[in-house]
C-alpha cells in the first residue's frame, strides 16, 4: 500500500497540474449549494468537494498547517508530544471551505497501525472536530523486539498456501484492538493456494513473545457468476505506438490491461492490435475479456469523476492496470494493493464464466479507494464495511455504465453464473445467498467479510430505494418498517463522503452510523429528510 509523507503530499498534490482560483467567493459558493439542498441529484453533482485542480498550492499548505496546529492545540482530543508525529496522506476540501487532511500516526518512527487520524476544520479555520482511530496515549518501549527472521517464522504458521513467492515485515505499533498497544511485526507473505487462488497474507506478530494477534488476507476478492456476459460492442481509448495500437488509455492516467495467459505470476503482456478492433465478442478471441476489464476501468474511471471529481483512485491522476486470463480455470477476480491492479480469472467454464461484468470491476476498483482512504482493515466489522463498500460503489458504476447488455441492478455478480438464475449477493435481501446476514448482530464480526458485508449493503439499498422502490425488489426491513427512499445519487454521495472523510480503519458499524449522519448532516443538515433516512436505515438494519 502507498502512503503519503508530508514532504511526498507537498509534491504530490502540485503535480496535479496548474492551479486555479475558485471562480466564486465562499458566500457564493454557499449560497449556490443552498439552493441544491433540496433536490439530491442536483446536489450530488455540483460536488461536494473541491477537485484538487481547484486548491491552490497555497490553500493546501494551509489546510495542512491548521490541521497540524489543531492536533497540538487539542492534546485531550488528540494525544501528542514529541514522541508522535503525524504525516498527511489526504486532503479533501469543501466548497463550504471546510478542510478534512488524514494524517497516519508514528509512535518514535514507528507506524502506528490503527493510528490513522482526520483532523476536521470549520470555515472560518476554527478547530471542528477529529475522526480517530485510536485516539489514547502511547507509552512503549519500542527497543529490544524479537528478530525480523523470528516474526516471518511464526507468521508461517498461519500460512495456508500451497507457494510463497515473497515476504516482508515491518517493526510498528499494533494498537487497533487493544487499550494496550503492543510492539509488534507486520508480516506479509504473498504466494498462492493449491488452486492458484493468490494470497496475501497480513499477519502481526507481538514483537515481544512471537504471539499471532491479528491475520487477515489482503487481496479483497469477489467470487462472482456469469453466462460470459460482456459489455457488448463499446467504445475505448487506446494509443499507436509504433505502428501498433496498445489496450492502454492516455485519457485516464494511462490504465492498461495485460494478457496473464493462464499465468499466475508476474505483470503479463499488455495487449496490442493491428487494427484498433479488438475482441469478437467470443472466447475465441484473448483480447474480448482484455476490452470487459478495460472498458470496466474506464466507467469506474469516469464515475468517480463525474460524481465526486476524483481523478483516479488515489486521486492523483494515475490509472490502475488490469489482468485478465489469470490462472487455469480460475473462479475470482481480486483487487491487489502491491501492484495497484485488478485481476480477473476465467472461470471453470461449467459453474462460472469469465469474472469481468462490469460491477465485478467497480468492485475491484473501489477495493483501491478504500485502501487510500479510510483504510478498512478486512477482518471483523470493518472487514464487512470494506466488502459493502465495493458492492455498493460496484453496483453504482454499473448504474452509470447503464448498459444494455447488462441491465443495471442491485444483484452482485449475476452475469457470471452459467446457470443464469443465481447471483452472489443480493443488496436488497442479503439473506437469499443463504449466508449473509441482512440485519445486524453481535456476532456479525464473526463471519466472513463477504457475509457480514450484507447489514450495510441491506442499509444502502433501503436509503437508496427504500423497502417498495417503483420496479425495485422488495426490500424487507429488521423492524417491520416502512421506508421511502431518498434516491442513488444522494445516498452515494453520503456514503462516499462518509468512507472518505469519516471512517478509520477500525470503523465498525456503530462507527458507520455515526460517518454517515455526520455526512448527511454535512451535505443536507441535521435536519433534513436525507439525514433522518439515513438514521432510519441503519434502524431498520438493526444498528441502532
Amino acid at each position: 500500500m502507498n502512503r503519503l509523507h508530508v514532504f511526498v503530499a507537498f509534491g504530490f498534490l502540485a503535480a496535479l497540474g496548474a492551479c486555479r482560483e475558485a471562480e466564486h467567493t465562499q458566500a457564493d459558493q454557499r449560497e449556490a449549494l443552498d439552493d441544491t439542498r433540496n433536490d439530491p441529484i442536483a446536489y450530488a453533482s455540483t460536488g461536494f468537494s473541491l477537485a484538487p485542480s481547484e486548491i491552490p498550492a497555497s490553500k493546501r499548505d494551509a489546510a495542512i498547517a491548521r490541521a497540524q496546529g489543531h492536533i497540538k492545540k487539542n492534546k485531550d482530543k488528540i494525544p501528542n508530544d514529541a514522541d508522535h508525529l503525524f504525516e498527511v496522506s489526504d486532503l479533501i476540501v469543501d466548497r463550504s471551505g471546510e478542510e478534512h487532511v488524514r494524517f497516519d500516526r508514528r509512535y518514535k518512527g514507528l507506524r502506528v497501525f490503527g493510528g490513522d487520524l482526520v483532523v476536521h476544520s470549520k470555515a472560518d479555520g476554527s478547530f471542528g472536530s477529529e475522526s480517530k482511530a485510536y485516539g489514547k496515549t502511547i507509552a512503549l518501549d519500542i527497543n529490544r523486539p524479537i528478530s525480523p527472521d523470528q516474526a516471518l517464522a511464526n507468521a508461517r504458521n498461519a500460512w495456508k498456501g500451497a507457494s510463497i513467492q515473497n515476504t516482508r515485515s515491518e517493526l510498528l505499533v499494533y494498537a487497533r484492538e487493544s487499550n494496550d498497544p503492543k510492539l509488534a511485526y507486520e508480516v506479509v507473505i504473498e504466494g498462492s493456494k493449491a488452486n492458484e487462488e493468490p494470497s496475501e497474507l497480513h499477519a502481526m506478530i507481538d514483537a515481544r513473545t512471537g504471539a499471532l494477534l491479528n491475520q487477515w488476507e489482503g487481496l479483497q476478492t469477489i467470487t462472482g457468476t456469469g453466462k460470459g456476459y460482456y459489455s457488448g460492442t463499446v467504445s475505448i481509448d487506446t494509443i499507436l505506438v509504433s505502428g501498433k495500437y496498445q489496450l492502454k488509455d492516455a485519457t485516464r492516467g494511462n490504465q492498461a490491461t495485460f494478457n496473464m495467459a493462464n499465468k499466475t505470476s508476474g505483470s503479463g503482456t499488455l495487449f496490442t492490435d493491428a487494427d484498433n478492433i479488438w475482441g469478437n465478442s467470443l472466447l475465441s478471441d484473448t483480447s474480448t475479456l482484455g476490452v470487459d476489464a478495460q472498458y470496466g476501468a474506464a466507467k469506474t474511471w469516469d464515475f468517480y469523476l463525474s460524481k465526486f471529481g476524483r481523478k483516479g483512485l488515489r486521486n492523483d491522476g494515475v490509472g490502475a492496470s488490469s489482468r485478465v486470463h489469470y490462472g487455469r480455470s480460475y473462479n475470482n477476480a481480486f483487487w491487489s494493493d502491491s501492484c495497484f491492479c485488478m485481476t480477473y480469472g476465467d472461470g471453470d467454464g461449467k459453474t462460472f464464466s469469465p469474472f469481468v461484468a462490469i460491477d465485478v470491476a467497480g468492485h475491484e476498483m473501489s477495493h483501491g479507494l478504500t485502501a487510500v482512504t479510510a483504510k478498512l482493515v478486512y477482518s471483523g466489522e470493518s472487514g464487512g464495511l470494506n466488502e459493502a463498500n465495493s458492492d455498493i460503489l460496484g453496483t453504482m458504476v454499473e448504474y452509470y455504465a447503464n448498459l444494455a447488455n447488462d441491465v443495471p441492478d442491485y444483484q452482485i455478480g449475476e452475469k457470471l453464473y452459467k446457470s443464469g438464475t443465481k447471483a452472489l449477493r443480493y443488496m436488497y435481501n442479503p439473506s437469499l445467498d443463504g449466508a449473509s446476514a441482512s440485519c445486524y448482530s453481535a456476532n456479525v464480526g464473526s463471519l466472513d467479510v463477504h457475509y457480514s458485508s450484507g447489514v450495510a449493503n441491506h442499509f444502502f439499498y433501503l436509503l437508496a430505494e427504500g423497502t417498495n422502490g417503483t420496479n425495485m425488489p422488495v426490500s424487507p426491513t429488521c423492524n417491520s418498517s416502512t421506508l421511502v427512499g431518498i434516491g442513488r445519487d444522494a445516498a452515494t454521495a453520503i456514503w462516499y463522503r462518509a468512507l472518505t472523510v469519516y471512517m478509520t480503519s477500525s470503523t465498525n458499524y456503530a462507527g458507520a452510523r455515526v460517518a454517515t449522519l455526520k455526512a448527511a448532516a454535512d451535505l443536507y443538515t441535521a435536519t433534513s429528510p436525507q439525514y433522518n433516512a439515513v438514521a432510519a436505515a441503519w434502524t431498520a438494519v438493526s444498528v441502532n
